[in-house]
């Protein structure tokens, strides 16, 4: 397995991930939309869709690497998506979006190369 484009995939997943999970929060909701907060159908199924992109690679870390290795880069993947959504959500909020709507399938054919 090529273990570049599996990076780049758990990347993908988890910069989706936590801008979901981000847009599910009321403030970060509103620079992108302009409404004050999500409706409740809203914040579950931006919740349930990050909760899901933030699970979905572990599996594959761990079946490369082996449950120590493959946790640990997990987790430092996850320390990697939070930052970028942190340092680009404020600022460019509908770009940040854009990108994680892109990184989602690109994280998905990414895996299905490796």
């Amino acid at each position: 397995m090529n273990t570049s484009l599996l990076c780049a995939a758990v990347l993908a997943w988890c910069f989706a991930g936590m801008t979901a999970l981000s847009l599910a929060m009321d403030r970060h909701h509103e620079q992108l939309t302009g409404r004050a907060e999500p409706t409740a159908h809203q914040r579950r199924l931006l919740r349930l869709a990050g909760t899901a992109l933030l699970a979905a690679p572990i599996w594959p870390c761990i079946g490369t690497w082996g449950v120590g290795v493959g946790l640990t880069a997990w987790f430092g993947w996850l320390t990697a998506a939070a930052m970028a959504v942190a340092w680009t959500l404020p600022y460019r909020p509908r770009w940040t979006a854009v990108a994680a709507l892109l990184a989602a399938p690109a994280g998905l054919l990414a895996f299905g190369l490796a």
